[in-house]
């Protein structure tokens, strides 16, 4: 009955929202069609064709605008479950297609693509996976590699970048700073564990495979009385955990797009536990990390990590994601991003960064929910601020649509079928366009 009242309640407010978007969204569109005769579509000499997937999230369809706008065509991709992504109907995507999900059906998966890629001529295929699809996708890249280029990273390193206790062990072998991990194929391996010899740390226990739900608990381990908590998850051989030593300091997450073990494109930003606002920053020591990590490994793809920052400056990666990471909003204004992904560049040429004038990136109605949590008159002055120097990560003047269709399209689609159902979600995440449920993708 909780789970019906909430889906209800949400849904009346997207409902009271809707006219106030629909007229955000018409002036725009008015505007954008006066300012046709004066504006002028780039032209390259040879324009690719583009294959992104991850359709329902905002991070695929900022790269679309970023081709688009440099001249090329993209084609985007998504699993059925997700055919209402309102990014279907931004300017920037010249088609829309819908493969099966993979974890469900591998063969159906990589098959679609392949019909695509063969279907569309596609010239790149660059997934902007869901944490479920990096591997599934490494996997894809190397039946596509006959048809175009690929860039994504083959299926053993896609799998060791996952793995958040082989990525302190590669870490360390490339004599770069790690916290401690061990692999955890059985809660009693936790409860024998000698704490005692490592007195005053604390350890994270993280689930190996994605879970959108537990990767939000940060318990820290040895506390009295834990034995019932751990022998309540659910590791075993085929599930395993890893422990994490817990490092205390500043959190930070990154995006590099990587060609030939260099750099092309980099951001880093202030983290959280729930990441939905972005500013760049620069941070000398997390650049030379990566730097030395991608180049010793020689990695071409897409990049993400979570760093700690200790007292002492040493920086320490605590999770890498082997795939696009929403930061990627934070170059809406851009120009160089396809030239960043298309092109390997020159030897002593620099990554491009967030430019020096671009705003951080919020979602708005993220930020509206968070109104709820305001307290005092100061909280409500920062949250003005936030979004009076900010920009929307969806909204854009000469492409309005997707502001409208992902909240009152994609999302309200995605509650009436869990109302259906009687389904439970824990939250909406307008970034990804999904609803987060316990064992969801």
């Amino acid at each position: 009955m909780i789970a019906l009242l909430k889906t209800i309640a949400t849904l009346g407010l997207l409902l009271i929202v809707f006219p106030i978007n629909f007229s955000v969204v018409c002036v725009s569109l008015i505007i954008s069609f006066l300012m046709i005769p004066f504006s002028r579509k780039k032209v390259v000499k040879n324009p690719k064709k583009i294959l992104l997937t991850g359709g329902k999230m905002t991070k695929s369809l900022q790269l679309a605008r970023s081709f688009y706008n440099a001249g090329h065509e993209v084609i985007l991709v998504e699993t059925d479950k997700y055919w209402l992504s309102g990014h279907r109907f931004s300017r920037a995507v010249k088609g829309f297609y819908t493969v099966p999900a993979p974890e469900k059906d591998q063969a159906g998966y990589y098959q679609g693509l392949l019909n695509i890629v063969q279907k569309e001529n596609i010239d790149i295929f660059i997934p902007v996976s869901s944490p479920v699809a990096s591997y599934y996708d490494s996997v894809a890249g190397t039946l596509l590699a006959p048809y175009c280029e690929i860039m994504h990273f083959e299926p053993d390193i896609t799998k060791m970048l996952d793995d958040k206790f082989e990525l302190c062990q590669q870490a360390s072998s490339l004599g770069l700073s790690a916290p401690q991990a061990y692999l955890i194929t059985d809660p009693q391996e936790i409860l024998d564990f000698d704490f005692k010899n490592n007195p005053g740390r604390k350890y994270l226990l993280k689930s190996i495979k994605y879970d959108s739900v537990s990767r939000l608990d940060m318990t820290k381990l040895p506390f009295e009385g834990m034995e019932d908590y751990v022998k309540n998850l659910p590791i075993s051989k085929d599930n395993p955990w890893a422990m994490q030593e817990f490092i205390t300091g500043k959190e930070y997450c990154t995006h590099s797009t990587v060609r030939k073990g260099k750099i092309r494109l980099h951001c880093c930003s202030e983290s959280s536990p729930f990441q939905v606002n972005y500013q760049h920053i620069e941070k000398p020591e997390i650049d030379k990390w990566i730097e030395k990590f991608v180049k010793e490994l020689n990695l071409s793809g897409q990049i993400s990590f979570d760093f700690i920052q200790s007292e002492d400056g040493t920086v320490y990666p605590i999770e890498c994601n082997p795939r696009t990471h929403s930061a990627i909003t934070m170059f809406y204004n851009h120009p160089g991003v396809a030239d960043a992904y298309l092109k390997d560049g020159e030897n002593d040429e620099q990554p491009i960064t967030p430019l020096t004038n671009s705003k951080p990136t919020y979602w708005l109605y993220h930020e509206v929910w968070r109104l709820t949590g305001i307290r005092s008159l100061s909280d409500f002055q920062a949250w003005i601020k936030k979004i009076t120097t900010g920009t929307d990560a969806i909204f854009q003047l000469n492409d309005p649509l997707p502001f409208l269709m992902n909240p009152h399209w994609q999302i309200s689609l995605l509650l009436l079928q869990n109302l259906g159902k009687l389904k439970d979600w824990v939250k909406i995440d307008f970034n990804i366009g999904k609803l987060v449920e316990i064992g969801g993708d």
